[in-house]
């Protein structure tokens, strides 16, 4: 479920782009005015605001909120206001160009979007950078790495709930021997995660669980903490078939270590508002005994805060 607000009453596009272009205006940017308007319009509102601006204006809005705003604020602004697709775009190709964490972004905007949502991600990629999404991956990654990741950035899953019980059956002895054997980057197991729909791989893994004990992660559990791939592995298999628990992980790791990762902590919040954020608010909440909008509070100031909390729904707009 989302934690999106929309007003009840919605402007219209021109009336909201009348308002943005005289929150630029004068002496001082009116951010308060910026948040009430961008943070409770739904992505095609949005959309319409950003055309309306362009023609009012003559100028792209996030050119003009580049400009006008600064910091955290600006970023979680800048991704808000952007179209879904350019949004995992820009996501996408920021992770081919460092080396920290960025798999785990690729995998992440792999596995959590449907597949109609990373189709419009490609395109978009595309339109914006003028090569393909597969390629850049490719370029940015080596060995069993590549292997994962570009399968499944190019991956166009079945998103049905069918279920085929007699394929779960024997791609789970299959996933068991090769993870008995440590053949945890074997194609099959990378083809199974990578083209299978969801509510296959999820029967796949009951399945698994059913005939051997354990749940798949606890079982990958038993490999080398220090293997790269194998942890991006588990982070797949979660976000396949429990997404809301990897995402609770990726929030509680931004906000609880010292000092916030704001980059996790904003990409979270505007690409899961319009989703699934209060199902992940609920689940952070049980497993640390906290709610998701007081964690953020105690850690984050200003107008990013405002921003944020607005996205969670609990503003008082």
């Amino acid at each position: 479920m989302a934690t999106l607000k929309v007003s009840s009453h919605v402007p219209s596009p021109s009336e909201d782009a009348e308002q943005l272009k005289s929150a630029f205006e004068g002496w001082g940017t009116n951010e308060d005015l910026i948040i009430s308007i961008l943070a409770h319009r739904s992505a095609e509102q949005r959309k319409l605001i950003r055309q309306t601006y362009h023609e009012m204006c003559g100028e792209d809005l996030l050119k003009t909120l580049d400009k006008e705003l600064t910091s955290d604020f600006e970023r979680a602004i800048l991704l808000w206001t952007l179209e879904p697709g350019e949004r995992d775009a820009l996501l996408a190709n920021e992770a081919t160009k460092r080396w920290t964490s960025s798999n785990q972004v690729l995998m992440e905007v792999a596995c959590t979007r449907t597949s109609t949502q990373l189709l419009h991600a490609r395109q978009a990629y595309h339109a914006r950078y003028k090569k393909s999404m597969e390629e850049d991956v490719a370029h940015h990654t080596t060995g069993d790495f590549r292997k994962l990741l570009v399968s499944l950035v190019s991956s166009y899953r079945y998103e049905g709930d069918e279920v085929n019980m007699t394929l779960a059956k024997q791609e789970a002895k299959l996933i068991h021997e090769k993870i008995k054997d440590k053949h945890y980057s074997d194609e099959d197991v990378i083809r199974i995660l990578s083209t299978r729909s969801k509510a296959q791989i999820n029967a796949t893994f009951n399945r698994y669980q059913d005939e051997h004990g354990e749940e798949i992660l606890k079982s990958l559990e038993e490999g080398d903490e220090d293997d790269k791939f194998l942890g991006l592995l588990r982070s797949t298999i979660q976000c396949l078939t429990r997404p809301e628990l990897y995402f609770v992980d990726v929030l509680r790791s931004a906000i609880n270590k010292t000092g916030t990762d704001e980059g996790a902590l904003t990409r979270i919040v505007t690409t899961r508002a319009e989703i699934d954020l209060k199902v992940i608010g609920e689940e952070y909440q049980r497993r640390n005994s906290i709610p998701l909008e007081k964690a953020i509070t105690k850690d984050t100031r200003g107008d990013y805060e405002k921003m944020l909390v607005a996205l969670l729904g609990e503003d008082d707009a």
